[in-house]
């Protein structure tokens, strides 16, 4: 199903509690969706809703790692907004712990949060959008993968296979609904929780991530950007050279928001 939809009008953002996931929810706010912000705590959440205008940010309490939690939340976002058709897997943990103070319990609740509850919101949210054949996704991701973090066993595995989950996601969807578009965002070193002091300002970096939630475009399905800017896939020489010789390589797609 292609063709012009309406624009964006329902969101959900996960983790929106505190740090990135409350920007983000108060960036798309301020494009006038109006947003679901879910976490596991009522005051930050109440909080944030009254930062808004009235009305555009509803408070839902769930845990991403609980199916059933969460399908109470898709419940309670569709009574109160109607179905969504923006979602961006934010929620995350990031616990430091070395890998022989890890118990199969606490390795696999990270996985269980940062990689079961990308999976499970994705799930519902599709069958949100998979009846109107059109809707975006955006998952936080990670080259942890590639470059594990120290001390962070858990998170680098899950966080970096959310990559893996994204192409995984494409490759099901995208002959079949090419409006449903789904992407990765890695939004770098923060000034948050669990960023670092001298990392972005986490304002800054949700109008990145409200800008590419917002670009609708079927050729973002399976790009990954890093910061404000696409990151290309890996070329052979061969091919690098090739497209040097004709003028054709591609272009860095870059996103709004500063």
């Amino acid at each position: 199903m292609t063709g012009p939809h309406p624009p964006p009008s329902v969101a959900l953002v996960t983790g929106a509690g505190r740090g990135l996931g409350r920007e983000l929810a108060l960036a798309l706010a301020g494009h006038g969706l109006r947003v679901a912000a879910l976490g596991r705590a009522a005051e930050p959440l109440g909080d944030l809703a009254r930062a808004a205008p009235e009305g555009r940010i509803l408070p839902v309490l769930a845990d991403v790692a609980d199916p059933v939690s969460l399908r109470a939340a898709f419940a309670r976002i569709d009574a109160a907004f109607g179905p969504l058709d923006t979602l961006i897997n934010n929620a995350a943990i990031y616990p430091h712990r070395d890998f022989l103070d890890e118990t199969p319990e606490s390795f696999m609740q990270t996985v269980a949060v940062n990689l079961g509850g990308m999976a499970s919101c994705a799930m519902l949210a599709l069958e949100r959008m998979v009846p109107r054949g059109h809707g975006r996704i955006v998952n936080i991701t990670s080259f942890a993968d590639l470059n594990p973090v120290h001390l962070a066993s858990a998170y680098s595995v899950s966080k970096g296979a959310g990559r893996i989950l994204t192409r995984a996601m494409v490759r099901d969807l995208a002959d079949r609904f090419p409006d449903i578009v789904i992407s990765d965002w890695i939004p770098g070193a923060l000034n948050t929780g669990m960023g670092i002091p001298g990392g972005h300002d986490p304002a800054r970096a949700a109008r990145w991530g409200a800008a590419l939630a917002l670009w609708r475009d079927p050729a973002l399905s399976g790009a990954v950007f890093v910061e404000d800017r696409e990151q290309l896939p890996h070329l052979s020489l061969k091919r690098r050279l090739f497209n040097k010789l004709t003028g054709t390589a591609p272009q860095v797609r870059r996103l709004g928001g500063d």
